[in-house]
């Protein structure tokens, strides 16, 4: 019961930091990697509430969406405290927050941090990391597609990476399947945009 509890408070402590957010680190992105980080924790033996806190935590300092990244953290550590909990369970929080990013180009080094890792690259790929990417490039006033970074070169820049470096087995499978899904769809992308290759396509009419 009371880290149930304590799950509710971590999530009305994230909302207003995502609530609005229009880069797809929003709050059902949240949402999404900490439902996922419990379901893996649970098929791998891991603790399940860690990984599912951590997942709700894991944007909190992330120098893309915070002026002030370790404040930010500061700020959350402060929180965990206050909400009584042990000393241990904070430290195995942190820890499996730490070293998420992909950027940062780091292993966790506990069982739950590489759960809530993959649970965040799962919700990069596939489906709704697509979405996210062309919502984070809009945001940032990206262009789709062209010669300089453009939200179709974050494909080959980070997502068609995603999939070999996942830790857990179940995470794996799922990637694996979200990962054919983008190459499917950047196969149809490119049918579509070049429009100059497109046998039986006449423009010449249009003004």
């Amino acid at each position: 019961m009371q880290k149930n509890k304590w799950l509710k408070e971590i999530r009305l402590y994230i909302q207003p930091f995502f609530k609005d957010d229009p880069t797809g680190h929003d709050y059902q992105h949240m949402k999404r990697v900490a439902h996922w980080s419990r379901f893996i924790a649970e098929a791998e033996g891991a603790d399940p509430f860690t990984a599912e806190a951590a997942g709700w935590l894991h944007d909190i300092g992330d120098k893309k969406l915070f002026n002030d990244p370790k404040q930010a953290l500061l700020e959350m550590y402060r929180f965990l405290e206050s909400l009584e909990m042990e000393t241990e369970t904070i430290k195995e929080i942190r820890l499996a927050v730490k070293d998420v990013s992909f950027t940062k180009g780091t292993v966790p080094t506990t069982l739950e941090g590489k759960i809530v890792q993959d649970a965040d690259r799962l919700d990069a790929i596939g489906a709704v990391g697509m979405a996210r990417t062309f919502a984070f490039g809009g945001a940032k006033g990206q262009l789709i597609y062209g010669e300089e970074a453009t939200s179709i070169q974050h494909f080959y820049d980070k997502l068609l990476h995603l999939a070999s470096g996942m830790h857990t087995n179940y995470a794996r499978k799922e990637a694996e399947k979200r990962h054919q899904f983008m190459l499917n769809y950047l196969e149809q992308f490119y049918r579509e945009w070049n429009i100059d290759n497109n046998e039986g396509t006449d423009m010449s009419n249009e003004q």
